[in-house]
């Protein structure tokens, strides 16, 4: 009898894991944006990042570190690999134009805003 306990919980537990991941996937499909479709940002601080793309969608690009002078810079470049798309945080890097010459900030995370996010952004912030 106890033999048999183990191969079913065994079995119910994938089941929950299973479960569990498929929703997760539902929740949070991943999401991509074009480099092309980038008409605006600007700059929570030096390490904070906010994106407009197309007309109604905002994302928010963490850098790996500080990004000095990025606050205070008139343009930025941002520069993809592999394709002209952005989807996780190895496909872009921002390249801010600095004093002593272009910095390269790694992205360490990026994060599609909800409208409700969006709005929370203070009118400075947002892109």
């Amino acid at each position: 009898m106890m033999r048999l306990l183990k191969p079913m919980a065994a079995a119910g537990m994938l089941l929950a894991l299973s479960a569990t991941a498929a929703e997760a996937a539902t929740k949070s499909p991943r999401a991509c944006f074009w480099v092309r479709d980038v008409n605006g940002w600007s700059a929570a601080d030096d390490h904070t990042v906010y994106l407009r793309v197309g007309v109604k969608e905002v994302w928010r690009l963490d850098l790996l570190g500080t990004c000095p002078d990025i606050k205070w810079d008139w343009r930025i470049a941002l520069s993809s690999t592999g394709s002209s798309t952005v989807c996780s945080p190895l496909d872009a890097t921002i390249i801010a134009h600095t004093p002593i010459g272009p910095q390269r900030c790694p992205v360490k995370q990026v994060t599609r805003l909800t409208p409700q996010e969006v709005a929370a952004l203070p009118p400075k912030q947002r892109p």
